[in-house]
């Protein structure tokens, strides 16, 4: 017969009271994310306090749904409500996590995210089942989510915050250089580096049909006639020596065959060339991660989209959180030799690891 088990009151307690946090902010997170997308915490912010119908005619929005939106947000602590007048108002120091105008620190953007993995629940649980993994196509508005992070985070980091991280790499774009964009997405980085420096030439590859069409229009767009954009399989990349410097934004643990990439930028490389790999900032093992702020949502992004859309098309599922340590043999198993990782100032959630083909 089993032993008795003997719960510790306070302990239980306590979790019972995370537990209804969770509840609390688990459905927060929609709202947060909605107040992004109909530009309400915008319209807050230019507002002196105002009562719902004030706030939803400056928004051009329904007053119910409005009211019922900001009774959750002061509920939650996001706004201040005076109940007297029956007034809210959102302080600057929580419009600076909320608006447009915080660019990269705009947490309400990154919220939507939330929204969108949600839709792939139900093949997430059979995945489980399964191993097979969820397809993009799960995950339908995730190019235009990902060019709205990329147009958010690189025109606030990627000239002034990034590259100057790299060695020389400023003075080799100036003097005109090749460079390639793997995994490009939406292809927001290689335009912004076109449209600054026109002396150099670029490209970016994508396995998504839908991400290029939005690179080639952006391009279009900004008038680009340096840079080029094209749905390809960055793992049966066969350019021996046509590059400078490659790229990778964030996308180097999504490939379903990573070290075969790795192996084909080397390859594609010109000699002296570099690998600038935007990735997370993380370790390898989960024990140097317990203490990690972003830790938890590292592993819950993983687990919702990264890894398994890596293990869809029979990948390794390498994961969000591969970190630093298998970063490092994977470079080193490609040919890679110099290598500098650095932490960039204003994104703490990644690092740029510049290594060298010798």
């Amino acid at each position: 017969m089993e032993p008795a088990t003997t719960l510790d009151p306070a302990k239980s307690e306590g979790f019972a009271a995370l537990m209804i946090d969770q509840l609390n902010k688990g459905f927060l997170t929609f709202l947060l994310s909605i107040g992004h997308r109909t530009r309400l915490f915008d319209t807050l912010a230019a507002l002196a306090p105002s009562t719902s119908a004030e706030i939803a005619d400056a928004a051009g929005l329904n007053e119910r749904y409005v009211r019922e939106w900001l009774s959750a947000m002061a509920c939650a602590g996001v706004l201040d409500y005076e109940p007297a007048r029956q007034t809210f108002a959102l302080p600057p120091e929580h419009a600076a996590y909320l608006t447009r105008a915080a660019g990269p620190d705009n947490f309400a953007m990154f919220l939507q995210y939330a929204a969108e993995v949600g839709k792939a629940e139900d093949l997430i649980v059979e995945a489980f089942r399964t191993g097979r993994g969820v397809p993009y196509s799960a995950y339908p508005k995730i190019q235009h989510l990902h060019r709205e992070e990329s147009l958010m985070m690189l025109d606030g980091t990627l000239l002034d915050g990034i590259v100057p991280l790299v060695d020389g790499l400023r003075a080799r774009l100036e003097s005109g250089i090749d460079v390639l964009d793997i995994g490009c997405g939406a292809g927001h980085a290689m335009n912004l580096l076109a449209t600054t420096h026109p002396q150099s030439r670029f490209a970016g590859y994508d396995l998504s049909p839908d991400g290029i069409e939005l690179a080639r229009a952006e391009s279009a767009a900004l008038g680009v006639r340096n840079a080029r954009f094209e749905v390809r399989d960055c793992a049966a990349l066969d350019e021996p020596e046509r590059y400078d410097v490659v790229m990778a934004f964030d996308a180097v643990h999504d490939q379903a065959r990573p070290q075969a990439v790795l192996d084909a930028v080397h390859r594609a490389l010109r000699p002296g060339g570099t690998l600038v790999m935007v990735e997370i900032a993380a370790s390898s093992r989960l024990e140097n991660n317990l203490d990690n702020p972003l830790g938890t949502f590292l592993y819950c992004a993983s687990t919702l989209y990264c890894m398994s859309v890596s293990l869809a098309y029979g990948g390794e599922g390498l994961g969000t959180a591969w970190g630093e340590e298998r970063a490092r043999e994977m470079l080193a198993a490609a040919g890679f030799g110099e290598l500098t990782v650095r932490p960039i100032a204003a994104d703490p959630m990644h690092a740029v690891y510049a290594a060298r083909r010798a």
